[in-house]
C-alpha cells in the first residue's frame, strides 16, 4: 500500500462547532468532522486547540473530575468510534500529568492514541492568560503519559510516520509555538518532519488573519514542509473575544487552501501536499541540511499505518498547466515587469562592461526575437543609447515566408532600429556546392543547419565590423529541447531570452503590446503573437504559407514547458509528470497524446545536453535555468534509458 502515491498525501483542516466545557458535545462534533473528512478521502485531519473542551474554559480547567477526565473519556469515545478509520487525526485536549496540566493535541490513528505532543510556548500577555491554568512542555517530568487507558508517548520529540515512506512524516505544534522567534516546527522539520500540524486557537482582530495567514505561508516554506493549520471557531466563548475559524493548508511558501472564517456551521478544508516535491527541495538546497548543526536532540519516531490513498487518485489540487505564467492578472503583470526589467538589466550591465554602444540580432519576425528587440529597445532608452545604434538583421533564406520577412520590416521601423535586409540564399547555394550535398536537398538536417549557421556568421560579423556585440533569441524551451542548430542560432554573446520559457515568452510580447505599445506597434506585434511559431528553414508551401511548424515537431510548447517545469522545478520522473500532465490537461490532451510528446521532451533533453554545456551567458529570470555555470550541471553522455524504461512501465505507484 502507498499513502502517498507519487508524493501526494491529502490533508485536511476542520473546525466543528464546540460547546464550551461539554467534552460529550464536543466528541460528537469531532467525529461528525472526522466522519465528514474522511468520506472526502482526508488521510490526516487537524481539529483545533483544546477542541474537546473548549479553548475558553478559564478556570473551569481546574476542575480536573469533571472537565480534564472528561475530556479523557470524550477522547476514548473518539479513539472507540474511529476504530475502524485510516486517517490519522490531531485532537487538542487537556492532558494532567505528573501535577501539572498541560494544553496538549493527541495524535489518533485506529482507534489508538499514537502520541501526545503538549504546548510549549504559553501565552501569558494582552487577552491571553494560559500560564494561570498550564504548564510548558518544557516541565514535562515524564516522556510517556497514561491516557484513554493507555501509556502512550509524551513530548515534542515525536515524529509520526509511516514505516518505508520518509515523505510521509508528521509533527505537530501548538497555536502560540508558531509565533515563537524559533518555532518548535523548525527543529521538526530539520528532523524530517514534512508535514507539519498546528491545532490552534487564535482570535480574530483587524488585521491578524493577514498576519497569521503570512506566518504559516512563510513557515511552510522556511521549513520546506506542508503545513495545516486548524484554528478555534466562533462557538467558542465571546465574552471578549472572537475566534474565526481560520483554516489553512499551505505548502513551501504557497497558500493551496484556505477556509471561509466566521462560519456558524464549522467549516472542512482540504488540498493534496506534495511530499516528494519537499523532499527533493530539502536535497537540493544544501542550507536545509546544513541547519542540522542548530537541531536538538534525537527524536521518538512512532510508527502509523499506511492510510489508503482516495481511489480514483483524482487531486483536490490545481496543477498548474502554465505553470510559468500566472493565472491572476495582477500577479502575471508583475512578473511581466520584473522579467523583462531583469533582462534589461542584465545587457545593460554587459553593454557597460565591454564598452559597446551597439548591439546586433537577427529579427525573423517570431516571436522570440521580437522580445530580444524588445529587450534591447528598453535598454537602450534606460541607457540613453540612440536606438539607431539597434543593427536589426533580417536574413532570408529558403524557407523564409513573406509574413515573417514583412513582420521583421515593421518590427524595425516601430522600434526605431536600423534595419539591414542579407539575402543569403546565394551564400547558401555556394556552401551547399563547396560541401557537395545534393542540390535537390531542400529538407535535409544539413540543408536546415547551414542556413542557420549562415545566419549566426553573417551576425557575429556584423558585430565585429560595427563594434557591438550579437544578442542571442533563443528560449529556455528551445535550450530544453535542444531545438536549435548547434555553432549557429545556439550560439550569441549574450543571451537575453535564455531562461524565458516559450510560454513566458508569448505572454511578454503580449504583455509588451497591451500595456506598452503604440496602435501602430500594437498591430504587429499582434500579427508576431498570430504567427506559427517556425524557425523557416525548410520552403513555404506553393501558397507562401509557412511549411514549417516547430510544434507539429517536438510537440506543443505548453506541455514542454510543462514537463520542464516538473523536471527541474518538481524533481519529477516520467510517472509523476505524466499523473500530473492528466490533471492539468485533461480537457485539452488525451493521455496517448501526453505520453507520445513526453517521450519526444525526455529524449530530446536527454540528446541534446552537449548544446547546453556551452551555452552563452544569459539572465536567470525565474526559478527554472538551464546554464551550465548556474542550476543544471549534467553530463553530456547522461543515458536516458531509466526515464523511459519508467514512461513505458505499466506499473504505477
Amino acid at each position: 500500500m502507498t499513502t502517498a502515491p507519487y508524493g501526494f498525501l491529502r490533508v485536511a483542516a476542520a473546525c466543528p462547532p464546540v460547546r464550551i466545557a461539554d467534552p460529550e458535545h464536543n466528541a460528537d462534533a469531532t467525529l461528525d468532522a472526522v466522519q465528514r473528512a474522511s468520506a472526502a478521502g482526508a488521510q490526516v485531519l487537524v481539529l483545533p486547540e483544546l477542541g474537546l473542551t473548549g479553548y475558553t474554559c478559564g478556570d473551569l480547567f481546574f476542575s480536573l473530575s469533571t472537565l480534564v477526565a472528561g475530556a479523557e473519556r470524550a477522547l476514548e469515545r473518539v479513539c472507540r468510534e474511529t476504530k475502524g478509520t485510516p486517517a490519522v487525526v490531531v485532537v487538542g485536549l487537556p492532558v494532567e500529568q505528573e501535577g501539572r496540566l498541560f494544553n496538549a493535541a493527541a495524535v489518533l490513528q485506529g482507534g489508538q492514541v499514537l502520541g501526545v505532543v503538549p504546548k510549549t510556548y504559553l501565552p501569558g500577555y494582552a487577552e491571553y492568560y494560559e500560564e494561570r491554568w498550564f504548564s510548558s512542555a518544557r516541565e514535562a517530568r515524564e516522556a510517556e503519559v497514561r491516557l484513554a487507558g493507555d501509556v502512550v508517548p509524551f513530548g515534542t520529540d515525536l515524529l509520526f510516520q509511516v514505516p518505508d515512506e520518509p515523505g510521509v512524516t508528521l509533527a505537530v505544534e501548538i497555536c502560540e509555538d508558531l509565533w515563537a522567534p524559533v518555532p518548535p516546527s523548525s527543529f521538526h522539520a530539520v528532523a524530517g518532519a514534512t508535514v507539519l500540524l498546528n491545532p490552534s486557537a487564535s482570535p480574530d482582530l483587524v488585521a491578524k488573519a493577514e498576519y497569521r495567514r503570512e506566518l504559516v505561508r512563510q513557515q511552510s516554506g522556511r521549513a520546506l514542509a506542508a503545513y495545516v493549520y486548524a484554528n478555534a471557531g466562533v462557538h467558542e466563548s465571546t465574552t471578549d473575544l472572537v475566534f474565526g475559524g481560520h483554516l489553512m493548508v499551505a505548502e513551501n511558501g504557497l497558500l493551496l487552501a484556505e477556509g471561509e472564517r466566521f462560519r456558524r456551521e464549522g467549516e472542512l478544508v482540504m488540498a493534496d501536499v506534495d511530499t516528494e516535491r519537499l523532499r527533493v527541495e530539502r536535497v537540493r538546497q544544501t542550507s536545509f541540511a546544513d541547519a542540522v548543526h542548530a537541531a536538538r536532540g534525537d527524536y521518538r519516531i512512532v510508527s502509523f499505518e499506511p492510510v489508503p490513498a482516495p481511489s480514483p487518485h483524482r487531486l483536490v489540487r490545481a496543477i498548474d498547466p502554465h505553470p510559468f505564467v500566472p493565472s491572476d492578472p495582477a500577479t502575471l503583470d508583475d512578473r511581466c515587469h520584473e522579467v523583462f526589467s531583469i533582462q534589461t538589466a542584465g545587457l545593460a550591465r554587459r553593454l557597460e562592461h565591454v564598452g559597446a554602444r551597439r548591439v546586433v540580432l537577427g529579427l525573423s519576425g517570431g516571436l522570440d526575437s521580437t522580445l530580444a528587440l524588445l529587450v534591447c529597445v528598453r535598454t537602450f532608452d534606460l541607457l540613453g543609447l540612440d536606438r539607431r545604434g539597434i543593427l536589426a538583421a533580417t536574413m532570408p533564406a529558403f524557407g523564409t515566408s513573406e509574413r515573417t520577412r514583412e513582420s521583421a520590416h515593421r518590427l524595425a521601423g516601430a522600434a526605431g532600429a536600423e534595419l539591414r535586409e542579407i539575402d543569403l540564399r546565394a551564400a547558401c547555394e555556394q556552401h551547399i556546392r563547396d560541401i557537395a550535398l545534393d542540390p535537390a536537398d531542400r529538407e535535409s538536417v544539413t540543408f536546415q543547419n547551414l542556413q542557420a549557421r549562415e545566419r549566426t556568421q553573417v551576425l557575429m560579423d556584423l558585430a565585429n565590423k560595427e563594434g557591438g556585440i550579437v544578442v542571442g533569441t533563443g528560449d529556455l524551451s528551445e535550450l530544453a529541447l535542444g531545438f536549435a542548430t548547434f555553432a549557429g542560432d545556439h550560439i550569441a554573446m549574450y543571451n537575453v531570452n535564455a531562461s524565458v520559457p516559450k510560454t513566458l515568452v508569448r505572454r511578454l510580447v503580449r504583455w509588451v503590446a497591451e500595456h506598452h505599445a503604440s496602435p501602430s506597434e500594437r498591430e504587429v506585434l499582434t500579427d508576431v503573437l498570430e504567427t506559427p511559431v517556425s524557425p523557416e528553414l525548410v520552403p513555404p508551401e506553393r501558397d507562401g504559407a509557412i511549411a514549417q511548424r516547430t510544434e507539429e515537431i517536438v510537440g506543443p510548447y505548453e506541455l514542454a514547458d510543462f514537463y520542464l517545469f516538473c523536471l527541474l522545478r518538481l524533481g519529477a520522473g516520467p510517472g509523476k509528470m505524466l499523473f500530473l500532465a492528466g490533471h492539468a490537461f485533461s480537457d485539452r490532451y488525451d493521455e496517448a497524446t501526453l505520453r507520445r510528446w513526453l517521450r519526444v521532451f525526455v529524449e530530446r533533453f536527454f540528446d541534446n545536453q552537449f548544446k547546453r554545456s556551452v551555452a552563452p551567458d544569459g539572465p536567470k529570470v525565474g526559478s527554472v535555468s538551464l546554464s551550465p555555470r548556474g542550476d543544471w550541471r549534467m553530463p553530456s553522455d547522461a543515458s536516458k534509458a531509466a526515464w523511459l524504461r519508467e514512461l513505458d512501465s505499466e506499473d504505477g505507484p
